[in-house]
């Protein structure tokens, strides 16, 4: 509606990126206000509450609070985006269709576990994993075939592209879409753990979109040049209903945000990455939910190989947990650790 505004009003003012961003972060901010209260009043009410593992005892006592609220923010980012994008923009539009896909499957697995009454209800790992690899061809054939996105392979302190991956672009997108979507659910275990790292994420991320959107600052900053950054707009409006979200998803939580809220973040950032040409530095970007994956991976292979376990439990949040850690303790020494990642991926932008 903004950019509109500037195309048939002429008012200037709305032309500027930077502007409908902060407009859009307020949206988003202020719409989940509004509405988490009370859609958590109506999860209690209708009982719809977040089944709890049985195997983490010390979140036994979160068994009553109210999940899916990755449905809230998600809807408010799209609202909040569509009052101040321009929605012809291509790059747009692949956003939008990310965060409805992934939500989708967020949804479908969510309320499965809560009509199913356990942890493990919803939908299979197999159907989930089936359902990510469909949308995420659907986004990679979008941005190759709609949005032209070049396909070359950008590493971090290299100026230009190693080699050019082709039409097999979409299959390492896939892969990243998948892998980070994945990463951020599993670190969505603790009040707010996945929440600020994702908002850090996506602020490394948008001022990275910002760049290569901008002709001047990628010419100075030797990086590719893509259209693309009207997407800023809607990770600005995602991080301002993350931060709505995260004054009643801070410890205690009154509200969880579910596959519903982790798998979208996970799919929205990963494709940030992407058109920002930084898949390799998102390793950096989301150090933490690289940590988390890993070891998962690590105790998984290691019972499978040896019987023995690398970890007491895992994801390693659960590992401190069972070691007597503060909760408190963990997601903050968490945050510190993401910040840092995020800000020495950002230094990495010069160092080329």
């Amino acid at each position: 509606m903004l950019y509109w505004f500037h195309k048939a009003l002429g008012i200037n003012l709305f032309q500027y990126i930077t502007l409908r961003a902060g407009v859009a972060f307020f949206i988003g901010l202020l719409l989940t206000l509004f509405f988490m209260p009370r859609f958590i009043a109506w999860a209690q009410r209708s009982a719809r509450v977040q089944p709890i593992n049985e195997y983490v005892s010390a979140h036994q006592g979160k068994a009553k609070t109210p999940t899916m609220g990755g449905i809230v923010f998600v809807a408010s980012t799209i609202i909040a985006s569509l009052l101040t994008v321009n929605i012809m923009n291509p790059f747009v539009i692949g956003a939008l269709l990310t965060l409805v896909f992934y939500a989708y499957i967020g949804f479908t697995d969510d309320w499965g576990k809560i009509r199913g009454g356990h942890n493990l209800a919803g939908l299979s790992a197999r159907a989930k994993m089936a359902l990510q690899l469909i949308f995420g061809l659907a986004i990679g054939v979008f941005l190759i075939h709609y949005a032209k996105l070049e396909t070359g392979f950008y590493v971090p302190f290299i100026k230009s592209s190693l080699f050019d991956m082709g039409w097999g672009s979409i299959i390492f997108w896939v892969l990243v879409m998948i892998a980070t979507s994945n990463a951020v659910n599993l670190t969505d275990g603790l009040d707010g753990l996945a929440t600020v790292p994702s908002i850090f994420a996506l602020l490394s991320l948008s001022i990275i979109v910002y760049i290569v959107g901008n002709a001047a600052l990628a010419h100075y900053l030797l990086m590719p040049k893509i259209p693309a950054g009207e997407v800023v707009i809607i990770a600005m409006a995602l991080i301002g209903s993350l931060l709505g979200f995260l004054w009643f998803n801070c410890h205690p939580a009154q509200v969880f945000m579910g596959d519903s809220g982790s798998l979208t973040i996970g799919a929205f950032i990963a494709y940030m990455a992407i058109i920002g040409k930084s898949e390799i530095l998102l390793i950096l970007i989301g150090l933490i939910f690289v940590i988390e994956t890993v070891s998962v991976i690590l105790q998984v292979g290691s019972y499978k190989l040896r019987k023995k376990r690398v970890f007491l439990m895992a994801p390693i949040h659960h590992h401190f947990e069972m070691k007597q850690w503060a909760e408190n303790k963990i997601i903050v020494r968490f945050w510190i650790i993401s910040l840092l990642s995020n800000i020495f991926a950002l230094i990495t932008l010069k160092i080329r």
